[in-house]
């Protein structure tokens, strides 16, 4: 990991010494154990700040979308011959770089205008299965030692596999090395066996309707409407989101029950076909909303109706952003 690490502050520094990127996004500290933040260096002194370990779950993507589409819209107010390009460098995960193939294809920027520096990845931590197996005390020290992660609470110290604080998106993940990339930083991580990717979904799927139903009014009673899981989703770009329009009005401004449900099912279908299982979503959301659950799902019926992988490919577009005249369409009759 060092290594990558090494080669990673090298690989920034060098783009932007060359003015090959503006702004590299990465990772750096953060300020409590076992943390990062997102770290927007432009200079090649503020590379050495970059760092990569099993701590650095975010899906960078949605900033590199985020820095390009805020640069656009302030070249529309400059004489056109003064007008120039943006190019925004990040470090990218398998995740993250298929997220960066879904804006390709949905023409959301160049590919020029982006610098893919590519890490292989092995898992990253769930924050919350780290703090239950620090017996839900605060972390007052944090280190990683290889398979292992040790931790420092007022108890005392213990240490834990990394595979058992893993993060539910990782311990499925078929595409934990990028799959499109200008500079890889290391060597491919091990793919993954996941064979039993879908366990989850295919026992859900056996529960009657109605235990389905209320196990999803069960976790969407807890959403508090934060919008934490639609900010962190780097396919969540629309310039106007739907829970801001108010002509039509989709959804209410209270807390009706069936607002928040139609808030959480109106952008889970947003997601089909677009998902890339990073697992952003679930780890920003304060309140611990099964939000993985339903939208493994989705990844499942993009899979199994259409042999669809989310980003995949930057020339293979989303189920439903497309059409084919020889579809059979079976799925709609024999649900």
């Amino acid at each position: 990991m060092d290594s990558i690490e090494t080669k990673l502050r090298e690989e920034a520094a060098r783009l932007l010494t060359e003015g090959k990127a503006d702004v590299v996004v990465g990772y750096e500290a953060g300020t409590l154990p076992l943390t990062v933040a997102p770290s927007f260096a432009t200079t090649p002194e503020e590379a050495g700040r970059l760092v990569w370990n099993a701590a650095c779950g975010q899906n960078l993507a949605k900033y590199v979308h985020d820095l390009l589409a805020a640069h656009r819209e302030s070249q529309k107010r400059v004489k056109p011959e003064d007008r120039r390009k943006k190019v925004v460098g990040v470090v990218a995960p398998g995740c993250a770089t298929r997220s960066v193939a879904i804006h390709l294809n949905e023409k959301q920027y160049a590919r020029d205008e982006v610098v893919v520096l590519g890490v292989p990845c092995e898992g990253v931590i769930d924050r919350r299965k780290l703090l239950a197996a620090a017996g839900g005390e605060e972390l007052l020290e944090g280190s990683l030692n290889g398979d292992s992660v040790r931790v420092a609470t007022a108890a005392g110290a213990r240490e834990v596999l990394l595979q058992d604080v893993l993060a539910a998106s990782c311990v499925t993940c078929r595409m934990n090395n990028p799959v499109l990339v200008d500079v890889m930083l290391g060597p491919e991580a091990p793919a993954r066996q996941a064979e039993r990717e879908y366990d989850e979904v295919d026992a859900f799927e056996t529960l009657p309707a109605e235990e389905r139903w209320a196990f999803f009014e069960k976790e969407m009673a807890k959403c508090m409407r934060c919008y934490a899981c639609r900010n962190a989703c780097p396919s969540c770009y629309c310039r106007q989101c739907f829970l801001e329009q108010s002509q039509p009005q989709w959804i209410g401004i209270g807390e009706d029950r069936s607002d928040v449900q139609n808030f959480q099912l109106m952008r889970m279908y947003h997601m089909a076909g677009r998902c890339v299982d990073c697992g952003s979503c679930s780890a920003v959301c304060p309140m611990g909303v099964d939000l993985h659950k339903f939208l493994k799902k989705l990844d499942k019926d993009a899979f199994t109706m259409f042999g669809h992988r989310a980003g995949a490919s930057a020339d293979e577009p989303a189920p439903l952003s497309t059409a084919r005249e020889d579809d059979p369409e079976e799925f709609i009759f024999n649900p």
